[in-house]
Formats: structure tokens, C-alpha cells, sequence
């Protein structure tokens, strides 16, 4: 009884298929693995996600269109009848400065976003794609450069349409703008380490803010330094804002200022080394 019951049970059981080699074959890719993207490869495409959130959301560029034409305005005219002769004389000396704090006090957008992302999920996805690691946090700082070129090509078309004249010309101007976002492209990278260790981007916002008051308005973007006393005039002196500001409004006049444009280079050499390298320690940590 006992063996007419398991052959009974043995046939009634399931065989197992094994596929042959020529149906996997159907079935899978015929062709050869896709070789891995470059860096470079891998973050420009991240940098083009940059963009495309842009395209999608285009309320984002609110920060480099209405903001920087708000502070030209409201500053031209609150300081440039006490300050110099007129506001349009004011604006010569002005225009640089305030072209340097609106792109600067942008790049804190930078750590903002990448929080925002990381609170999401979305870069825990990243990093399980098959790319060189940094392309993600390079890439967004790569689409951020777009940003600050049109906040700067903003503030120069308000200052020429309220008479500014560069007497550097377009060679000058477009060298300036090139320091600005060599130094912006840099300093991202302050923002991108506290977008990282910070909780919210309620927090990346107010430390940032706490950061950027101090070194924009306490620099020689509206005033000389040789009219402030002198405790302040040694802080301002040493200030990157102070340097680029100062390299950005020689070349902008049709000038040079070696001095300017040597600190302000190893200031972004600096930036990058420092807190690029403390970015990918975190990152690469978390």
C-alpha cells in the first residue's frame, strides 16, 4: 500500500523546466553589456536634470530674475543720492558689488536643493546607479552655474538700461562675469556639505543666511573700506566677497587688480579642496 502511494505521489509532482540556452537567448539582450559613462559624461546629464526641473518648474528662476532687478533698483536709488552726486554715478561703482552679492547669495539654493533631494530618496537612488559617484553632486552644481550666468546677465541689462557704462566693454564684462562664477561654482561647494549634515532645508537656508549677511554687506560692495573703522576694515580686508568684488570692478573698468584676482582664485581653490573633499567624505558615508 505504502509503495503504490508514492508512486502515485511521485507522479502527480511537478517536473522542473530548464530552460535550454537557445530560449534564455531570446529572451535576454544579445547585444554586449552599454560601457559605463565618463564623469564628465555622467555629470552633465545630472546637470541636465538640472535643467529640466527648471523647464518643468520655471518659478525657480524667480531668485535670479526678480530678486537681483529688486536689489539694483532699491539699492541705486536708496544709496545713490547720499553716496555719490547722483544714482547713476553711484551706479559705476555700485552695479559689480551688488552683481556679486545677488549671484553669491544664491548659491545657498545649491545646499537647499540637495537636501530637499536627500529628504526625497532621490539620491539614495543615485548612488546605486552604476556612475562615478560624484556625478551627481557635480552635475548639480553644474546646472547651478546656468543660474548664476542669468542672474549676472539680469543685473547688467538693468544697469545698462539705468545708465551704467563699462569702460572695460564687452571684454571686460565678460571677464568679470567669468570670475564671478568661477568663485559661485566654488563657494557651492560650502552649501552642498551643509545640505548634507543639516536636517532640513529650513536649517540649510537659516545657517546659510547667518554665512552670507556677514560677508556680503560687510565688504566693500557698497562703500569703500578706508571710510569703516578699523577692527571692521581688518575683517573686510580679508574677505573672499571683498576680493572678488574688488577683481570683478577692475576688469568691468577697463582695469586689473592682480592683488584681487590672486586671492580670489586661491579662495575658490580653497573652497573646492576643502569642503569638496568634506562633501564626498559625507556623502559617500551616509
Amino acid at each position: 500500500m505504502s509503495d503504490t502511494t508514492t508512486a502515485t505521489t511521485a507522479e502527480r509532482a511537478p517536473s522542473v523546466y530548464v530552460p535550454s540556452a537557445e530560449a534564455l537567448a531570446t529572451v535576454l539582450a544579445p547585444g554586449a553589456r552599454p560601457t559605463r559613462p565618463s564623469a564628465l559624461g555622467a555629470s552633465l546629464t545630472f546637470g541636465w536634470r538640472a535643467l529640466l526641473k527648471i523647464k518643468h518648474v520655471p518659478e525657480q528662476l524667480f531668485d535670479v530674475t526678480a530678486f537681483p532687478i529688486i536689489m539694483v533698483l532699491m539699492f541705486t536709488y536708496l544709496f545713490g543720492g547720499a553716496l555719490a552726486d547722483s544714482p547713476r554715478d553711484y551706479l559705476q561703482f555700485f552695479l559689480p558689488g551688488i552683481m556679486v552679492t545677488s549671484v553669491v547669495m544664491i548659491t545657498m539654493y545649491t545646499g537647499v536643493g540637495l537636501n530637499t533631494d536627500i529628504e526625497k530618496g532621490i539620491f539614495d537612488r543615485f548612488r546605486t546607479l552604476p556612475v562615478w559617484r560624484p556625478a551627481a553632486l557635480v552635475g548639480m552644481i553644474f546646472g547651478d552655474v546656468l543660474r548664476y550666468i542669468l542672474a549676472a546677465l539680469v543685473i547688467l541689462g538693468v544697469g545698462l538700461a539705468l545708465g551704467f557704462r563699462p569702460a572695460g566693454g564687452v571684454a571686460g564684462v565678460a571677464t568679470g562675469i567669468g570670475l564671478l562664477v568661477v568663485f559661485s561654482f566654488a563657494f557651492s561647494w560650502v552649501w552642498t556639505f551643509f545640505g548634507l549634515i543639516l536636517r532640513s532645508e529650513k536649517s540649510v537656508m537659516g545657517v546659510s543666511m547667518m554665512v552670507l549677511f556677514p560677508l556680503t554687506f560687510l565688504s566693500n560692495v557698497f562703500v569703500e573700506p578706508t571710510t569703516m573703522p578699523g577692527w571692521l576694515q581688518a575683517f573686510v580686508k580679508v574677505n573672499p566677497v571683498t576680493q572678488l568684488v574688488a577683481a570683478v570692478r577692475a576688469v568691468m573698468s577697463g582695469e586689473t587688480d592682480p592683488s584681487a584676482t590672486m586671492w580670489l582664485l586661491l579662495w575658490s581653490a580653497g573652497f573646492v579642496v576643502v569642503f569638496g573633499t568634506l562633501t564626498m567624505h559625507r556623502y559617500n558615508r551616509r
